[in-house]
């Protein structure tokens, strides 16, 4: 184990004690194993327009440079690289488990702030009504066999995708967070945002002042293996979840 003072360092997930001693009102955190410069600039952002007591923790997986991240690194600013790799469900996991606050926002890193985001979300946490508020989302094509997912605009949602989703730990870690099966980001948000309904949470959709840059997770991914990865997390999904429509919010 490494443990400076602008990063720590460990060889595996299960190494990991905490991490950070401080507590803060919201967290954003971030999965990074490839393109870490671009990552570092959706920092930036955070940093940019996020109020200052917003915390920002990032784990970093497997054999990537974490020079520019490290530069990022702060009182606020958590680097965790994980140098032998994990699974992108289980390094969910991690940021809510360890969660310095009780909201964690699991956001991509291809994800830009273009303004305050975080304030009109923790206003709508306030209301004690939303277990999970997010950026794009939608509701279970059910005409679709559960196929798909259809954006109906910001209200009540089934599901909330990763590019921004804040979420109560304690609401997250109830519907027993992320499937740590999900090696791969992709459908594994949809597997969560259906836990959660399953266990009586509400997930809202918002229009917030957000924008993707490329989102390398998907196009710069070794497409077999995205396929591969995305085919069985969405497996386990109909499995467990398809034909329950009674988890499902309203058609609108």
């Amino acid at each position: 184990m490494t443990n400076t003072n602008r990063y720590l360092s460990v060889e595996r997930i299960g190494d990991l004690r905490r991490i950070s001693k401080f507590t803060f009102p919201v967290t954003c955190g971030l999965i990074v194993d490839s393109f870490p410069e671009d990552a570092a600039l959706s920092i930036q952002s955070i940093k940019k327009f996020a109020p200052s007591d917003t915390a920002i923790a990032i784990i970093a997986s497997g054999d990537v440079d974490v020079s520019s991240l490290a530069a990022e690194a702060d009182d606020r600013t958590m680097l965790i690289h994980i140098k032998g790799g994990v699974g992108w469900g289980e390094a969910a996991n991690t940021l809510l488990k360890f969660s310095p606050s009780p909201i964690m926002v699991v956001m991509d890193p291809s994800t830009i702030f273009t303004g305050d985001p975080i304030t009109p979300v923790l206003a709508k946490f306030a209301e004690d009504s939303w277990s999970v508020i997010g950026w794009h989302g939608g509701l279970i094509n059910i005409e679709d066999e559960w196929r798909s997912v259809t954006d109906v605009g910001p209200g009540e949602v089934d599901v909330i995708f990763s590019y921004f989703m804040a979420m109560k730990v304690e609401d997250a870690l109830g519907a027993t967070g992320f499937n740590v099966r999900a090696a791969y980001y992709r459908n594994a948000d949809i597997e969560f945002s259906l836990r959660v309904r399953q266990g009586y949470g509400r997930l809202l959709q918002m229009d917030l002042p957000l924008e993707q840059a490329r989102h390398h997770g998907y196009y710069d991914t070794d497409p077999e293996y995205r396929d591969a990865q995305s085919k069985k997390t969405y497996d386990r999904i109909l499995d467990r979840f398809r034909g329950k429509n009674e988890i499902l919010v309203a058609r609108r």
